[in-house]
């Protein structure tokens, strides 16, 4: 059985927070479906997606789980957007979270 992911992010003004996501996540959207909707594969059979719709924008909570963290981060920070927030939890796992215009939230997190 197939499986594809799609996580969604609403935001206020499609336009305005187009070209944070396309630094954000390193490049332009896997695809486009409509005016309104930007698509980034993040990995096989898994998306994330910003779609224009005021009312629900800024509520967002988006978690991955990657290896390789400090190096994600780091690319992240290169192309200027830097954290909002790290946080280390018992055990070591550390969560790194950026908020977008709208205030959603998108982390990554990794073993520390």
């Amino acid at each position: 059985m197939a499986l594809d992911l799609f996580a969604g992010i609403p935001v206020t003004d499609f336009a305005a927070a187009l070209p944070w996501y396309e630094r954000f996540f390193g490049g332009r959207p896997s695809f486009l479906p409509n005016d309104t909707e930007a698509v980034w594969e993040v990995a096989e059979h898994r998306y994330v997606y910003i779609v224009e719709d005021p009312e629900r924008a800024g509520n967002a909570l988006v978690l991955s789980f990657v290896d390789d963290l400090d190096e994600r981060v780091a690319e992240i920070s290169r192309r200027g957007i830097e954290p909002a927030k790290r946080e280390t939890y018992d055990g070591g796992a550390t969560k790194v979270i950026y908020r977008d215009a709208d205030g959603n939230e998108i982390s990554f997190g990794g073993p520390g």
